[in-house]
């Protein structure tokens, strides 16, 4: 059979999706994809467009948003979510990485002061630091502020700035630390990306990620089922699963379905100590390190410690010695970082 040439399918793929949103089907509008220079997902980046608008309202329900609100998305892609967080929230921050798409969020919102689309990679942004010069108030709308550029003055000529962190929220006229963060993530970034925010000196109030549907269910595990993931996230938040997103709501369809969390940072986190978060994750990674070990054998082996010594900590911790890691609670293991 002949392979059809790359012009013949550009032009089916632009039909496909005009065709799709003109019947008012299941389909969502793409703007992306509808562009007279259709661009393929990118597979490195994790590129899969939310095209169901059902799943996009549950979304923005779920986030109970006011116009009080200041929300962070990652991966704002065409921007089909970050319409509606405009529409909901105060102030959105926008951070896309992909420059093609940045660059049409930055035609698509250009002159709304609520919004800022940002071309950057956020596991390379200095979070605190942005955060920590956020007294003014006097928002700068669009993009064409000269205190947002690193290297640049103007998009002028289509140039999207890259981050410079330590003024954005600045320009937005943020005047605390109160921000909520609701994206639907790339999927092989989303642990780097929630202990980015979790572990940040000014965490988010609360968190609305689309993740995958198995890493979802692993966060919010109970003890019987824990994982290093599960007891991360718990240690600093009250998790919730939501509701389960079928894979044909993206496009393209991913492998997997998703599910849609709800992480709620507990306040208490600000209080806690560098050195005592250190002690916890050391016993947990330890308590961890094999799983088909019970709790006495990991730990034993892992501080070097006698069989008898290690025995007497964990009940002293008020723990079965013979019980595995994934049993434990978040409290169980706080115990244990004390004794050890």
């Amino acid at each position: 059979m002949k392979r059809p040439s790359k012009k013949n399918w550009l032009n089916t793929a632009r039909l496909k999706f005009v065709l799709e949103f003109k019947k008012g089907g299941a389909g969502f509008p793409s703007a992306f994809l509808l562009d007279n220079k259709f661009m393929k997902p990118k597979k490195s980046l994790g590129q899969n467009f939310l095209k169901d608008k059902a799943v996009l309202e549950r979304i923005i329900e779920s986030a109970n948003l006011s116009t009080d609100d200041f929300v962070v998305e990652i991966g704002s892609g065409e921007g089909v979510l970050t319409e509606e967080l405009v529409k909901h929230a105060g102030k959105v921050l926008a951070i896309e990485i992909d420059k093609n798409l940045a660059t049409k969020l930055d035609s698509r919102f250009r002159g709304n002061d609520k919004v800022k689309i940002i071309n950057d990679d956020i596991l390379k942004v200095n979070l605190p630091e942005m955060l920590r010069h956020s007294e003014r108030n006097d928002a700068v709308g669009g993009m064409e502020s000269k205190n947002l550029l690193n290297n640049t003055t103007s998009n002028n000529q289509g140039q999207i700035p890259r981050l410079r962190s330590d003024k954005i929220l600045t320009s937005l006229g943020m005047t605390d630390y109160d921000y909520k963060v609701i994206a639907n993530i790339p999927y092989y970034i989303t642990s780097p990306i929630i202990q980015l925010f979790l572990e940040t000196k000014y965490p988010p109030t609360e968190m609305i990620l689309m993740v995958q549907k198995e890493v979802a269910e692993r966060i919010v595990a109970s003890p019987g089922q824990m994982s290093i993931l599960a007891v991360s996230v718990q240690y600093y938040a009250d998790v919730k699963l939501l509701f389960y997103v079928d894979k044909k709501a993206f496009w393209p369809v991913p492998e997997v379905d998703s599910a849609v969390i709800r992480i709620e940072v507990r306040s208490k986190k600000k209080e806690v100590s560098q050195e005592e978060n250190k002690k916890f994750f050391r016993i947990v990674k330890a308590g961890f390190s094999s799983k088909r070990k019970t709790l006495l054998n990991n730990l034993s082996s892992s501080f070097h410690l006698g069989k008898s010594e290690t025995e007497e900590k964990i009940k002293k911790a008020g723990i079965n010695p013979t019980c595995r890691a994934q049993e434990l609670t978040i409290e169980n293991w706080k115990k244990l970082s004390s004794l050890f």
